[in-house]
């Protein structure tokens, strides 16, 4: 909650013990602001909450609730409908929030550390080709949850699985094989598994030039060096597409790793000697229903292979060893299945499987004069991360992709992320932040006094803009406790078009009235740091000029 609300809730919280004697957490007050401004500016369902404690009337009992209440900041208290309460604030109050933000500055919304240790795992593609546009969602969703959480005052841990094992690895050293003998003039089949992009091209054409007619027979050792030089080629581009799209790691886990550290024979061992493996039709199965699977699965092959799952497994089961309170998996929408037998392997190994929380990404279409761009890594055609921030730039992009709830389809208008009106809502907000700049910039020669405070701030688009910058520390809270991400983005444009129609209302750079200048002049810093901050959240730059 905002300042001004946790201090209504006190006031509601000191008024319950005079009426009734009764201790009524300060923390389980609701406040909110209503939607219609002839109802307050603030209210409370506080009442109906203890209509069942009390056994009385919500109406009767919000009654006795003003009757107790005192608080200096409060003009008048009123009870409405069946039992809410409305509050309107005494004028000057709201200007607080001002003086608070120019002192805590970029820190403004900052919680204290929580001692929560949460991971965060996204992206996690296969190096096998360039990122696309799915991996652009979930790469702009998971880097700004975490700087949200890390906001919020969370230990937070950016992950990236590097799936560096298994067929999809052997397909890539063979298509690089395959183009490495081709570029010595030889016919090599690269196969209907094989990546046929121009990148897996290009690196086979830098081998062949660097370690001429060395590795031209298929043998497992020229495969072992393909694949090394394939994984290091492929990850390389990773790191530079994200760098690019300000997305960064702090740690990268290879599945090959893990396999060679004896993780993966580990909890197969493990879920055997419990007694929660059995052998059916030559394959070794999961019995993954007895922890709420719908069905068992497959672990063990019956040509001796593992399926995905089990490494999978071993991954998971390695972050939970690393202690992190809390886990969070980022899937596309087609691994929605796979959350149950992941979950069912994290218990069936004596850990807590509420620890950990798996967002869904739902699929992304560009729009492209009204089409849709057709995705298919292997072939290399796909729309990658680097082809759409040369298309619209990273500012559009991460913003556009954090304004949309996570779970649901998304079409990404290429037209509208490049044009310069107030329909495209990045322009819309960092256009406001250029604007303040540019404001302030203008006064700056000006010799305005001091503010004592922001008392003066009176008009009611002033009042609007306060209530707005007061309500980031509770926008971050909620973000975090959600991870609906795109509340930041909604606050942007809240907070831009608060400013924009105070701007045009009110005039701010006023020498024939040099105090009420220097207050509007605080007013607008203060939105600039709370704009720019909250753009930062989610990856998006705060222009000083545009």
């Amino acid at each position: 909650m905002s300042a001004m609300e946790n201090q209504l809730a006190a006031a509601l919280s000191a008024a319950a013990k005079k009426a009734w004697d009764l201790d009524v957490p300060q923390e389980s007050i609701t406040i909110e602001i209503p939607r219609h401004k002839d109802q307050g500016e603030y209210a409370t369902n506080m009442a109906m909450k203890l209509a069942r404690e009390l056994r009385k009337k919500p109406a009767l009992i919000a009654a006795e609730l003003v009757e107790a209440l005192y608080d200096p900041a409060i003009e008048s208290a009123s009870v409405a409908g069946p039992g809410f309460i409305n509050f309107t604030m005494k004028k000057g109050q709201h200007g607080q929030v001002v003086a608070t933000i120019l002192e805590q500055g970029s820190n403004y919304g900052q919680k204290e550390p929580n001692g929560i240790r949460i991971n965060l795992e996204y992206v996690s593609a296969n190096p096998t080709g360039s990122l696309h546009l799915g991996h652009a969602r979930g790469a702009a969703w998971g880097d700004s949850a975490s700087r949200v959480l890390q906001k919020a005052g969370y230990d937070v841990t950016r992950e990236y699985y590097v799936n560096d094992a298994g067929n999809q690895i052997r397909n890539l050293a063979l298509s690089l094989w395959a183009r490495y003998v081709q570029a010595h003039g030889m016919e090599a089949e690269i196969g209907k598994d094989g990546y046929l992009g121009e990148d897996v091209n290009a690196k086979a054409k830098e081998l062949a030039k660097e370690y001429p007619n060395k590795y031209l027979e298929p043998t497992e050792e020229n495969l072992d060096f393909f694949r090394k030089e394939g994984i290091e080629y492929e990850l390389d581009k990773i790191r530079h597409d994200l760098d690019r799209f300000r997305v960064h790691f702090d740690v990268w886990t290879s599945e090959q790793a893990l396999r060679d550290a004896g993780k993966v024979d580990s909890v197969l061992d493990v879920l055997e000697r419990n007694g929660y493996t059995y052998e059916q039709d030559g394959a070794l199965w999961f019995a993954s229903s007895r922890f709420g699977d719908d069905k068992d699965r497959v672990l063990r092959k019956q040509d001796g292979s593992l399926t995905y799952l089990v490494p999978d497994i071993a991954y998971h089961n390695n972050k939970y060893e690393r202690g992190f309170d809390q886990l969070v998996d980022f899937f596309g929408a087609d691994h929605h299945g796979y959350i149950p037998r992941l979950k069912a392997s994290m218990q069936a190994l004596g850990h807590n499987p509420d620890k950990l929380d798996v967002d869904i990404i739902q699929m992304v279409r560009l729009v492209k004069n009204g089409e849709e761009v057709v995705m298919s890594k292997r072939l290399g055609n796909a729309t990658t991360i680097i082809d759409l921030l040369d298309l619209v730039g990273t500012d559009a992009a991460r913003y556009y992709f954090s304004s949309r709830a996570l779970d649901s389809h998304f079409d990404f208008d290429l037209g509208l992320a490049v044009s310069q009106s107030n329909e495209n809502p990045v322009y819309y907000a960092q256009y406001a932040h250029a604007r303040i700049c540019s404001i302030l910039k203008a006064a700056q020669n000006e010799n305005y006094p001091k503010p004592a405070d922001y008392s003066g701030l009176l008009e009611e688009k002033e009042i609007d803009l306060l209530k707005t910058l007061a309500q980031y520390p509770s926008v971050i809270e909620q973000t975090a406790k959600t991870r609906q991400i795109h509340k930041i983005s909604h606050y942007i444009q809240n907070l831009a078009s608060k400013f924009h129609s105070f701007y045009s209302a009110c005039k701010v750079n006023d020498p024939s009235n040099p105090e009420l200048s220097a207050q509007r002049l605080g007013l607008l810093e203060a939105t600039k740091i709370v704009l720019a901050d909250a753009l930062g959240l989610i990856g998006v730059s705060a222009p000083k000029s545009m």
